[in-house]
């Protein structure tokens, strides 16, 4: 998920309305024709006629007053000049720019600029993990998760012990893709456990999350990223995203507490309530603190009454522990009884009492979506932890009996990313990453090896799959309202990202001549009053408007 985080001073609060230039202009033009309309009696027969035309026109609703569209570059060399000159205004003065921009058909190259230096890309690193999994694994692979148990159901359909469910980074499993609901969710598990002819579990329900080696964060994220719905922790066993929805409501009357809720409702995550209810009218101000690795949520603030509920997306802690709650819920909902306990088991519980699950029995299985719709689940929203828990899978499925018992999941991802790009022709030191998502600033590239990596995979043969799971120009995914009534509206093809002092984005796009580019455009350090995409979508509409060959 994209992360933006402002500097400066904040914004207005909850419900300010602050007063703007059209409604000055508009206070303007009324007294205007208010001291029209007291001279038109000393004026002469014809000209009120006059007056009354100005005075229609002030009556006319305001129209906005747009520049002329500049008419598209004719020539690759007006084209050049054009996007240099974007490059250069004095505002970007402080910051850097990296630009490369190359013609798939006849390999020539539009614009360099600074293409050979690293820049953070943000949520660019997507392309790469993506890219990986889909080298690795195929469109069509999907990720198991499996029931295990000692032994299979007595005749009567006892279970006797414990069952285990154990994660291998399936990030489906969640209310979004299930018709709201994460139950439904998880009755395909329930369900290979009653096709297995079990109906009473004499143990606990334990959640195994012990595929995946390493912390549950990323390497390289910020401590107050893990506050945040993107910052949600990586499990092999994940469930709704690893996050809940909080819900505030105003209380019955001003003094009263807010109401506040989670949904899906569960005990797993507490709920410190210090909010007030104030008097109608007033503004809203909330605040949300959650404590690193604590499943508690401090909120605080006020309301008004009769305000507009509010909702935000906040992340748990051990969201294996609210897996196996979830679970053992959906199981009693169906009429399985659980005797036990619902408990997690992690990659350190497991060096201490290790299982080898080849010795036990199999009860059942459910697999993901397959790879290609995955990876469309990755980019067109830009969800940082399925991005993670690929690049931690593919580090899993390259493990080998020989390989360091402490190397952790992610390195082996990023180990297994470096030999991939040898593979693609892209030389080592223009790609450096610690994780897969670009939620961390450390994550390093240039825009030519961007580049590069979509060449690659313009001639891969997961190649339809790579470039369908991108955002659209003004219709979906994070570029659903960029660019929209302009040239590249339905064109452009592209992975935005964008951290706090970075923002790039990078992808394809066809020119009005018919003729497709490959570009990679990157801005760091830029703090300017105004965001950059403007830039980024103004460069990417000039390509998609530019009526000329590509050839000197």
């Amino acid at each position: 998920m994209e992360r933006f985080k402002a500097g400066g001073a904040s914004g207005p609060a909850f419900g300010a309305c602050p007063r703007s230039g059209l409604a000055t202009t508009l206070t303007g033009m009324n007294q205007l024709k208010r001291q029209l309309l007291a001279g038109v009696e000393r004026w002469s027969v014809g000209i009120p006629c006059l007056l009354c035309a100005a005075l229609l026109a002030l009556d006319a609703p305001a129209q906005e007053q747009r520049p002329p569209a500049p008419k598209p570059p004719a020539t690759l060399a007006e084209l050049r000049q054009r996007l240099a000159d974007h490059l250069a205004q004095p505002r970007f003065a402080a910051a850097l720019w990296g630009v490369k921009i190359v013609s798939i058909e006849s390999g020539v190259t539009i614009l360099e600029h600074n293409s050979g230096k690293l820049f953070t890309p943000a949520s660019n690193s997507k392309l790469y993990t993506v890219a990986l999994a889909l080298d690795r694994l195929g469109a069509d692979y999907r990720i198991k998760t499996s029931l295990y148990a000692q032994a299979r159901p007595n005749p009567s359909g006892t279970l006797e012990g414990d069952v285990i469910v154990y994660g291998r980074g399936d990030p489906t499993i969640n209310a979004r893709l299930h018709g709201g609901s994460i139950y439904q969710a998880l009755d395909p598990l329930v369900g290979a456990l009653t096709n297995a002819g079990v109906k009473r579990i004499a143990g606990d329900v334990v959640a195994d999350e012990s595929y995946f080696r390493g912390p549950p964060f990323g390497s390289g994220w910020m401590w107050d990223d893990m506050e945040h719905y993107y910052g949600a922790e990586i499990s092999a066993l994940t469930i709704n995203d690893n996050t809940l929805q909080i819900l505030v409501q105003p209380g019955p009357a001003a003094g009263a507490p807010c109401r506040v809720s989670l949904q899906p409702a569960t005990p797993w995550l507490t709920l410190s309530n210090r909010t007030t209810t104030v008097e109608q009218g007033a503004p809203r101000n909330l605040h949300l603190y959650h404590p690193l690795c604590r499943n508690v949520i401090y909120v605080s603030g006020q309301m008004p009454v009769g305000g507009t509920n509010y909702t935000d997306d906040v992340t748990v802690h051990n969201p294996a522990g609210l897996f196996a709650w979830f679970f053992r819920e959906a199981l009693a909902r169906r009429g399985i009884q659980v005797t036990g306990n619902a408990r997690s088991v992690n990659w350190l519980d497991r060096e201490a009492q290790p299982v080898d699950y080849g010795k036990l029995v199999e009860l059942g299985s459910v697999a993901s979506l397959p790879m290609r719709d995955l990876v469309r689940e990755v980019q067109k929203p830009s969800q940082n932890l399925y991005t993670d828990l690929l690049l931690a899978h593919v580090g899993e499925e390259s493990r080998t009996a020989n390989t360091s018992a402490r190397a952790t999941s992610e390195d082996l991802g990023i180990r297994e990313l470096n030999r991939f790009l040898g593979q693609a022709g892209i030389p080592p030191g223009q790609v450096i990453f610690e994780e897969g998502s670009g939620l961390s600033r450390d994550n390093l590239t240039t825009p030519s090896a961007t580049v590069a990596l979509l060449q690659f995979m313009h001639r891969h043969q997961w190649g339809q799959v790579y470039l369908d799971a991108l955002p659209i120009a003004g219709v979906d995914g994070t570029l659903r309202n960029r660019m929209k009534d302009t040239p590249a509206a339905g064109n452009v093809r592209a992975k935005t990202g964008t951290l706090r002092w970075a923002s790039s984005i990078s992808g394809h796009v066809t020119t009005a001549a018919g003729e497709r580019l490959l570009f990679s455009l990157m801005v760091n350090r830029y703090s300017g009053a105004t965001s950059v995409r403007g830039d980024l979508d103004a460069i990417l509409t000039m390509l998609a408007g530019y009526t000329g060959p590509t050839t000197d």
